[in-house]
């Protein structure tokens, strides 16, 4: 139950995150943010659950 209060907070801080991307950048910055997510996300999946 400790952790609960940083999963909020990391939740929050990623949609603020994502709220300023989408308000501030420009279509290029959105596109090189979505492809920096999308290979953290997929190493994440190889490196955690591909065992």
């Amino acid at each position: 139950m400790d952790n609960i209060g940083y999963y909020i907070f990391v939740l929050v801080a990623l949609i603020v995150a994502f709220l300023v991307v989408k308000k501030v950048a420009s279509c290029l910055i959105k596109s090189a943010v979505l492809i920096v997510l999308v290979v953290a996300l997929a190493t994440i999946y190889w490196l955690y659950f591909m065992k």
